[in-house]
């Protein structure tokens, strides 16, 4: 089969190849997907580079965990009224050497979904990693139905995704941050009530004329340790902070008594591990999100398989307004 690989970890042109790999075979509880498109993530940047120290963790890695395609095999114990189903995939290379970024990948059988009629299998790529992490920070602790939510770095997938499913969850308020006008289009289509653009305007006080001085409920945050000042500043007592990354301050002193003295509730998100029941919940919902609803799946650029590294680099640019996609047999 074709895909895209690299034996060790180093920038996107030096180390990933294209060509030919054996095709595999679907194991015992496993499916086969012929691969139509593979959604690219940071997550899929970080473990190339080695982001934090991490090692290569297999000789030889296939990236890219998010993927849609169609069913094509199916191993011992899965029905075969599996075959020729159209699904959307998570987790496809975690913990896992063979990802997303070739024409077929093996894997156990749920983490191969259903792909609802009105979903295309392109925006099928999308959704995995950015869509669970997203629900995993609105819906970990409770229902959001009326509550005021801050969804910082609204126009990034999992911001995207976010927006859309507080909307979905009954949110009375959403409010989100983003740094450039392109950039608010896209939270305004995603559904965003209100929208702040943090290089240009005071995000407190915004917040603070937004919500008539009584702050937020719930925060689901992209850069915890350069907005915690803001954070304490327009949490409500008792809200919730659900923090899924922080990558421009890795590190930060956490304030204690500042988030003690709210009662506040600091949820970390690390997708890759959240509870079992938690994905059951989350695939469950998604999906009824993506029948019932009118989703906005925005996408910045199509790569076919060759060009793989200039998708990671597209990526890592910090331009791209939407999800990178490779399309496997274009």
């Amino acid at each position: 089969m074709k895909a895209a690989w690299y034996k060790k970890q180093g920038s996107a042109k030096s180390v990933i190849k294209t060509g030919d790999i054996d095709t595999p075979n679907a194991k015992p509880g496993e499916v086969r997907v012929k691969i139509a498109y593979s959604g690219l993530n940071p997550t899929d940047i970080k473990r190339r580079q080695g982001f934090g120290g991490q090692p290569q963790a297999y000789p030889i890695i296939i990236p890219h965990s998010d993927g849609s395609g169609v069913i094509d095999q199916v191993g011992k114990g899965v029905l075969k009224s599996r075959l020729n189903q159209k699904v959307w995939i998570w987790n496809g290379q975690w913990q896992r050497p063979f990802g997303t970024c070739a024409e077929y990948i093996c894997l156990p059988s749920r983490q191969a979904v259903p792909l609802p009629k009105k979903t295309s299998l392109l925006h099928g790529a999308c959704i995995g990693i950015p869509a669970i992490t997203a629900h995993r920070c609105l819906f970990a602790d409770g229902p959001i139905k009326g509550k005021t939510v801050l969804i910082t770095g609204g126009a990034g997938a999992v911001g995207n995704y976010a927006i859309q499913l507080a909307k979905w969850g009954g949110a009375s308020l959403i409010i989100t941050t983003v740094s450039s006008e392109s950039k608010a289009k896209q939270a305004r289509m995603a559904g965003a009530d209100a929208i702040i653009n943090y290089k240009k305007q005071n995000v407190i006080k915004r917040i603070s004329t937004i919500t008539k001085g009584a702050g937020v409920d719930h925060i689901v945050e992209v850069a915890f340790g350069v907005n915690q000042p803001t954070i304490l500043a327009v949490l409500k007592t008792h809200g919730t902070v659900a923090c899924y990354a922080s990558d421009k301050k890795p590190n930060p002193m956490l304030d204690f008594y500042g988030f003690m003295l709210r009662n506040a509730n600091l949820r970390w998100v690390f997708m890759y591990q959240i509870p079992e029941s938690a994905f059951r919940n989350a695939i469950r919902d998604i999906n009824k999100w993506l029948e019932y609803s009118d989703p906005y799946h925005p996408v910045d650029k199509i790569f076919p398989l060759f060009k793989t590294a200039d998708a990671h680099l597209r990526l890592q640019s910090g331009k791209a307004k939407g999800n990178i996609i490779i399309s496997i047999n274009s």
